[in-house]
């Protein structure tokens, strides 16, 4: 700092300077690229609100001898963390290059300038971290994303108060009480829950007052003929074979997602985050472990073989009260197309399928389905940009051993993990994780507009 301060004027520097500068740039003025400290080249430039440019060095120096927030020049205080003026930085790198590196290595060689840089850049740091939000406010689109996350974990709050406080006690589920308890009232719930086609038969159950015990005594002679008078042969079938399943376990199986919870509760867990974290993975082994009671019924939900199930006029029965056979190879190919590209999608569709039954639930689901989707496709956009595609089969090897050992300390510990948490987090990702991937969505749009402007 001294060796430049000891000049005796700022014109003899401006003349110095033009000197050493192209024959084209004598038509600019030299001075409007000088430091107001220094009166030399400006070095790291670096503008403050009040409208003056001084070296960043130079503001360093000032800013460790005074301690204060001050432009050097007119006193005015600046706003926020001064930071290099770019434009005006390779402006004068062009139209001066030859002092501007004579300027930097003088600079470099004066260790005061070293620590007053260190101490104003850490000054600098220290003001970031505790203000993380200063100047990242954007009023053209935060404000609105704000107010639609607040909407939307408004409308999850809501919705989750509402659950819990309207729906039946679990222990009181016709999933844990046995068939030959029932009364009319339950097997009428039992029935509607088949399907809208059911609704057709409650009135004739309901007057034949039958319980649990008659139920478990019909059969499809019996829903044939009076009273019942069921024609439609595939409204029998599925009857008789939802009733099979009831005479089996003895109890109502799980028909809706709550009653597969209350069935299930590590298992539904479990499915809800891996097929969030890990679609590809997770459909996987259903189809190896679990083959017969969850994916079959899922490929036929997704996948289902509508032309055959119109000729037999089965077309209003849900495919996961038939009796599941093999998929045909139209449905593996639609399924193996999806479950390869838009594996989320796969959820949706499922989701979409119980709409009727879960109507908001459904909807998250769906929602979330997308926003992943979304960011799946991020994450290999930025995968070609920087051509790192031979990565992939690594990523998926770490990916698949990181997802085992997660689970195998989930299935370790999850005897010891209370039940209250287990619903905290069931209930975390049903309905408040797509509220945060709309964030991280927003988040990944922005990156992609900064790095093409």
């Amino acid at each position: 700092m001294e060796e430049w301060t000891e000049l005796p004027s700022g014109a003899d520097k401006r003349d110095a300077v033009a000197a050493t500068a192209p024959v084209f740039s004598r038509e600019i003025s030299v001075s409007e690229f000088c430091c107001h400290c220094c009166y030399d080249i400006l070095i790291n430039p670096t503008t403050l609100n009040c409208g003056h440019s001084f070296c960043r060095h130079c503001l360093a120096l000032w800013w460790t001898s005074s301690k204060k927030n001050e432009c050097p020049e007119c006193r005015q205080n600046w706003e926020g963390f001064p930071k290099v003026n770019i434009l005006l930085r390779d402006a004068i790198e062009k139209l001066f290059p030859d002092a501007t590196e004579q300027r930097k290595d003088d600079v470099q060689q004066n260790p005061d300038v070293s620590r007053s840089l260190a101490a104003f850049q850490k000054y600098g740091s220290d003001q970031a971290s505790a203000a993380p939000n200063a100047g990242r406010t954007d009023p053209r689109g935060r404000g609105f994303f704000s107010g639609v996350l607040t909407a939307l974990s408004c409308v999850a709050v809501v919705l989750l108060g509402y659950h819990w406080s309207s729906r039946e006690l679990e222990d009181d589920l016709l999933v844990h009480k046995p068939v030959a308890r029932w009364g009319p009232e339950e097997v009428l719930h039992w029935l509607g829950q088949l399907g809208p086609w059911a609704s057709l038969y409650k009135e004739r159950f309901l007057l034949e007052r039958v319980n649990g015990r008659l139920l478990l005594t019909l059969t499809d002679e019996d829903f044939a003929r009076a009273p019942y008078y069921i024609e439609n042969s595939s409204h029998r079938k599925a009857i008789v074979a939802e009733l099979d399943r009831v005479k089996t376990l003895g109890v109502k199986p799980p028909q809706n997602l709550w009653e597969y919870k209350a069935v299930h509760p590590s298992k539904s867990v479990f499915l809800l985050y891996a097929l969030k974290g890990s679609p590809r993975l997770t459909m996987l082994y259903l189809y190896l472990f679990d083959y017969t009671d969850l994916f079959l019924p899922f490929i036929h939900t997704i996948c289902p073989e509508r032309q055959p199930l119109e000729e037999e006029g089965l077309e209003d029965v849900p495919a996961k009260l038939l009796d599941p056979k093999e998929p045909a190879w139209k449905q593996w190919r639609e399924f193996l197309v999806k479950y390869v590209l838009l594996p989320y999608q796969l959820i949706a569709e499922f989701a979409w399928d119980w709409l009727e039954v879960h109507y908001w639930t459904s909807r998250f689901i769906i929602v979330n389905a997308m926003l992943l989707s979304v960011l799946e496709l991020f994450s290999f956009w930025r995968l070609w940009s920087r051509r790192e595609l031979k990565t992939i089969p690594h990523r998926m090897w770490n990916h698949f051993w990181k997802v085992s050992t997660q689970g195998l300390l989930v299935a370790i510990f999850w005897p010891f993990i209370p039940q209250f948490v287990c619903n905290c987090l069931f209930y975390w990702a049903l309905y408040f994780n797509p509220i945060i991937n709309i964030d991280l969505v927003v988040k990944e749009v922005r990156r992609l507009d900064t790095q093409v402007l």
